[in-house]
């Protein structure tokens, strides 16, 4: 029976993908690391944990190539363990970053896009201090879909650096749900 309970209680906190606090939800992102080689690109870059400027933080750091129909590099995080996460009681995105140039974005993908390509984006505009960045639901853009955006439905976030030959370096020290 014991051992039943702690299976239990490891399925349920697998499953919370956040802590709520207040009027906002902090989401503890396991991030990953993936770049447009699954598709053939060139591009090439990695992740690192720790101190980034004087906070704990995911750095992505990496080279975005154009070669080869490629162009960018990104950390992800299934949100619920890659299970539907409802978050339409909240008004969108908040993220702690800090980015060196241009060409990134902040992506959403729901249950509803079949296509890994498929998603939803808002630009992240870094000015290379740390900030706190809030990204309403109405500002994402679908990204090849004729699906409406659904915060409902969240399954995945990432944090990409595309479309341009660059060298990346962005940091995020913490990401929530605001009301």
């Amino acid at each position: 029976m014991r051992g039943l309970m702690q299976a239990m209680l490891a399925l349920l906190a697998a499953a919370t993908p956040a802590i709520a606090e207040g009027t906002k939800m902090d989401l503890k992102p396991e991030w990953e690391y993936v770049a447009d080689t699954v598709m053939g690109g060139v591009s090439s870059g990695q992740l690192t944990q720790g101190d980034v400027a004087g906070r704990e933080a995911v750095r992505l750091r990496g080279d975005v190539s154009l070669e080869n129909n490629g162009g960018f590099i990104q950390m992800a995080s299934d949100l619920a363990g890659g299970r539907v996460f409802d978050a339409s009681g909240y008004q969108g995105v908040e993220i702690d970053l800090r980015g060196i140039g241009t060409g990134y974005e902040l992506r959403l993908r729901t249950d509803q896009l079949a296509r890994p390509w498929q998603s939803y984006r808002a630009v992240i505009e870094p000015t290379g201090e740390w900030e706190t960045v809030r990204f309403a639901w109405d500002v994402f853009e679908a990204r090849k879909t004729d699906v409406p955006f659904d915060p409902a439905r969240l399954r995945r976030v990432g944090v990409l650096a595309i479309g341009v030959e660059m060298e990346a370096d962005i940091a995020v020290s913490g990401i929530r749900f605001y009301k």
